[in-house]
C-alpha cells in the first residue's frame, strides 16, 4: 500500500522535530518534508506534492491564513491540516473557508492527528473535540454581535485582544514580534473594516465584545 506522503510548516524546529517523531514509526505515513517559513513552505510543496501538510497558522513572518491559498495554488491536491494554540471557534472556521481540510489545537493528542489525517484523506473534514466542543455552545455566525468581526485577519484579531489587554503600540510590537508601523497599519485596518472612526471608539467596541467569539 502507498504510504501517506505528509510535510510539516511550523517554525519552531523542536515542534517540527516532535510531529516528524511522532510520524517515525507508522508504516502508514511519510514524511517528507519540513520547513520554518512560508517561502520554504512553498518551495517545498511545489517539489513534494505532499498528501497531508501540517501547517502551524501561527509563522513567524506570515500568517497561516495566508499561506493557504498559496499552498492551494501550487499543488490543489495537497490536504491541509492547519494545527494552532488558538482554540477560538473563528479561527478554525475561517481555515476551513480558506480550503483547509481539517483544525487541531496544539491541546489534541496525538492519536487525534492520525485521526484527523485518515478522515481527510478519505475525502472528509476534521475537527477536533476541542473546537467541536466549543462549536457546539457557539451562537451562529447571524448571532454574533458584529458580523463585520469576521473581514478580520488573524493578526489584526491577535491585535484586538492585545488593545484589550491595554497595551500600546510598542508593547504590541514586542508581543506579536512586528515593527511599530506594521502595528499602526493594522490598527488603521481594523478601524475601516469595523467602520469605526478613532481608538476610542474601538475601546469601547472591544469592550461590549465578548472575544471568545473571535
Amino acid at each position: 500500500m502507498k504510504k501517506i506522503s505528509l510535510a510539516i510548516v511550523d517554525d519552531h524546529k523542536l515542534i517540527r522535530q516532535m510531529w516528524a517523531m511522532i510520524f517515525a514509526d507508522n508504516i502508514e505515513i511519510h514524511v517528507v518534508g519540513e520547513s520554518g517559513t512560508l517561502a520554504d513552505a512553498i518551495e517545498m510543496v511545489k517539489t513534494n506534492r505532499p498528501d497531508i501538510l501540517l501547517l502551524d497558522i501561527n509563522l513567524a513572518e506570515n500568517s497561516g491564513m495566508d499561506a493557504v491559498p498559496q499552498i492551494r495554488k501550487f499543488s490543489p491536491g495537497t490536504k491541509i491540516i492547519a494545527v494552532s494554540m488558538h482554540n477560538q471557534v473563528a479561527y478554525a472556521k475561517r481555515m476551513l473557508q480558506l480550503g483547509a481540510k481539517a483544525y487541531l489545537t496544539k491541546n489534541s493528542p496525538h492519536e487525534e492527528m492520525f485521526k484527523a489525517i485518515q478522515v481527510v484523506m478519505e475525502g472528509g473534514v476534521y475537527v477536533c473535540a476541542e473546537i467541536a466542543d466549543l462549536i457546539s455552545g457557539t451562537p451562529q455566525d447571524n448571532e454574533l454581535p458584529n458580523s463585520d468581526i469576521k473581514k478580520l485577519s488573524m493578526r489584526e484579531i491577535e491585535i484586538i485582544k492585545c488593545i484589550k489587554d491595554g497595551l500600546s503600540s510598542k508593547e504590541i510590537s514586542s508581543r506579536l514580534y512586528i515593527g511599530i508601523r506594521t502595528v499602526e497599519v493594522h490598527r488603521r485596518n481594523i478601524l475601516k473594516k469595523l467602520n469605526i472612526k478613532n481608538t476610542a471608539l474601538l475601546i469601547n467596541f472591544i469592550n461590549q465584545t465578548d472575544l471568545n467569539f473571535i
